[in-house]
């Protein structure tokens, strides 16, 4: 993804002079509407927008920011359309289709940067799997998932796409949820910006404003991220070893078990003629792991190669347009990854790949 920002050097003088603890409150404004015809990194003079400086007002009762500064940086703030529009969801009517979602990201090119990143950062993919007991492939395997081990983390200014959603998300049912959702990754933004001491315009990342190698929202750089090369400092942008090391991190306080499995094939009996089945009552039953081995036998869902003694489940159903759905059960770490995201393609596209680099590196080491 491209986006045209606003140069960050006309603000940086300014922001960093007062280093974000900045005071004297503006003259207040009935809030405008929008921009007319926005576009990608058109100002929209956010100071003025009656939720902001309410938002601003936040800031500095509870984080001792100064006012001035604050209104300073939400004036040069863009409005990015183009957010707006790609947050809107898919038309309805299109099927899921696994085995097209699964070639978008477990081939060559990923198997074999994978081999690559592995190879080049087996230090520190060891260190993490030692100490936090997450496979060197998995931590793998979410970073070429996310960003093809760095070379793709997006180049929308953070606070621009993240301003932008926080104040004006489009209209959906989930509207309030989500902006309320983007005003505390806002708040995170501001808060890490200033803890880091960086020009807070110097982030860039994707068009929701994730960041880094591992795509982490500002929120979860502060509560997951770790600095694991030692240098005193957390750089998910530029350090593989602190991406590495907050992958791990995020896994481990999500639930991730260490040595136990991840997945595993099942098929399910056949639907009667009424066109219903027991195991329909395990489907949509949330991102969790809370059904026995037993308890899936009775429903008809048989897995297809041995469970071990005292887990837990959940059934993992993965759509194929016009074909039979793939299905899975999924123990406590395959519902782990989808705390990353909420996808069950998404978690069964990381186990995948993370299997596919580790043979691939068998073979070729």
């Amino acid at each position: 993804m491209t986006f045209s920002v606003f140069p960050q050097h006309a603000l940086r003088s300014t922001v960093l002079a007062l280093s974000l603890t900045l005071a004297v409150a503006g003259t207040s404004a009935a809030e405008p509407d929008r921009p007319s015809g926005s576009r990608s990194g058109q100002l929209a003079d956010f100071s003025q927008w009656q939720d902001v400086r309410d938002f601003i007002d936040l800031m500095v009762t509870r984080h001792a920011f100064d006012r001035a500064a604050l209104e300073v940086l939400f004036r040069q703030t863009a409005y990015v359309e183009q957010t707006v529009q790609l947050m809107k969801p898919a038309p309805a009517g299109r099927p899921k289709n696994w085995n097209a979602y699964r070639a978008r990201f477990v081939e060559p090119v990923r198997i074999n940067g994978g081999v690559r990143f592995w190879n080049e950062n087996a230090e520190a993919l060891a260190r993490a799997e030692s100490q936090f007991g997450v496979p060197a492939e998995i931590i793998v395997a979410i970073i070429g998932v996310e960003t093809l081990y760095g070379r793709y983390t997006g180049n929308f200014r953070v606070m621009d796409v993240i301003t932008t959603l926080a104040f004006d998300y489009p209209d959906t049912p989930t509207r309030n949820a989500r902006m309320a959702y983007f005003r505390g990754e806002l708040e995170n933004t501001l808060l890490y910006a200033r803890d880091s001491k960086i020009d807070p315009f110097s982030l860039t990342g994707s068009y929701a404003g994730a960041i880094g190698w591992p795509q982490f929202m500002p929120g979860s750089i502060r509560e997951y991220a770790v600095d694991f090369d030692g240098d005193g400092k957390i750089d998910l942008r530029n350090s593989p070893a602190d991406a590495i090391g907050s992958v791990a991190s995020f896994l481990i306080k999500h639930g991730w078990r260490s040595g136990e499995p991840i997945v595993f094939p099942a098929v399910v009996r056949a639907k009667d003629g009424a066109g219903a089945q027991a195991w329909d009552t395990f489907i949509n039953q949330g991102l969790e792991a809370k059904f026995s081995a037993t308890d899936f036998k009775a429903a008809g869902v048989m897995p297809t190669t041995p469970l071990p003694d005292n887990m837990l489940f959940g059934l993992v159903d993965l759509q194929n347009g016009t074909d039979a759905p793939e299905f899975w059960l999924g123990a406590a770490n395959f519902f782990a990854i989808t705390m990353y995201n909420r996808s069950f393609f998404y978690a069964m596209s990381v186990v995948d790949l993370s299997r596919s680099v580790r043979s691939a590196r068998a073979i070729n080491p």
